[in-house]
């Protein structure tokens, strides 16, 4: 048995057992790969996957098992390329980050910066994706670090750490009447026209369950995965905008609208980071954590990897 045959192994359930598309994504050919699959098959004694003719319809029991320890192999072999790029390179290499837009836009641009001042040699790729989008690169370790606020904690591949806490804000036109209101409340937003995120992005939910407890129904008049859109589309008067504090920070930006906290409407949300679990993490990786956060420091990640870390901790 050879490393060839896990990744066909582990790529053919990646893609539904579809090996025409896991011969593509391996770019290899279909008979190749089919091929592959019965001779690891043969040699361990058992079906990995049960067929329809030609056709591989679902992972057998023994397969299920044989595909947890492919898991664990594959794992450990990336985590001894890490290794090796640590100490052969240690100031050198590529930092892939998965986050969504908000993060990438309006909190990652310092943290990079300083990274790329500590670590000059350090290439950074930035894959930008929903919250689900991101736990899934870090699962498939297109990304070694993960940052969003939904999802990341569903997932027991991961490891997530809490990174820091924000509200939403409500942006509208400086002469909009509730621009002049002191104290705003669900019923006066529930009144108007609401610009506001995809229900699967920047905290989305907690909105909803917020309006769903008091039994309102807003008006949700355009959804955006961007913030920049959504300001843009209040500015021309489609309605409110309610979007993440992040997104009005004072850079010189925002002085045609007025931004109202909401905290007190729909509580305190949790931007989270997130590593795939027994991950090996190269020097960099630790570093960009610890300047995300100032709760974030190595000693605690690297027991968190291990398990023996909790949220209440930090």
């Amino acid at each position: 048995m050879n490393l060839h045959q896990f990744r066909f192994v582990q790529e053919a359930v990646r893609r539904n057992l579809n090996l025409t598309e896991a011969a593509k994504a391996l770019h290899t050919s279909q008979p190749g790969v089919s091929k592959a699959i019965i001779e690891l098959e043969e040699e361990l004694g058992v079906e990995i996957f049960a067929r329809h003719g030609k056709r591989l319809k679902r992972v057998t029991e023994p397969g299920q098992h044989v595909l947890k320890s492919i898991e664990l192999i594959m794992r450990e072999v990336g985590n001894l390329k890490r290794i090796g790029e640590q100490f052969s390179a240690e100031d050198s290499g590529t930092l892939s980050i998965a986050t969504t837009h908000t993060q990438a836009r309006y909190v990652l641009p310092v943290p990079v910066a300083k990274l790329r001042e500590a670590y000059p040699k350090v290439n950074v790729s930035l894959h930008q994706g929903s919250p689900d989008q991101v736990a899934r690169m870090v699962i498939d370790e297109i990304a070694e670090i993960g940052i969003a606020t939904e999802s990341l904690s569903d997932y027991p591949e991961l490891v997530t750490l809490p990174c820091y806490e924000w509200q939403h804000v409500l942006v509208l036109p400086l002469n909009h009447p509730l621009a002049k209101k002191e104290r705003i409340n669900l019923e006066d937003l529930a009144a108007e026209p609401i610009i506001t995120y995809h229900p699967s992005f920047t905290g989305r939910t907690r909105i909803d369950k917020a309006f769903a407890a008091h039994k309102l129904t807003p008006r949700m008049a355009l959804e955006a995965i961007d913030s920049d859109v959504i300001k843009t589309y209040v500015r021309l008067g489609l309605g409110i905008g309610i979007v993440a504090e992040m997104a009005v920070r004072d850079d010189g930006s925002n002085g045609d609208l007025a931004v109202r906290p909401l905290g007190a409407l729909f509580g305190q949300n949790v931007a989270r980071v997130a590593f795939k679990r027994s991950a090996y993490l190269r020097n960099f990786v630790f570093k960009f954590a610890e300047l995300l956060s100032d709760r974030l420091d190595r000693n605690l990640i690297a027991k968190a990897m291990t398990g023996h870390v909790n949220d209440y901790e930090m």
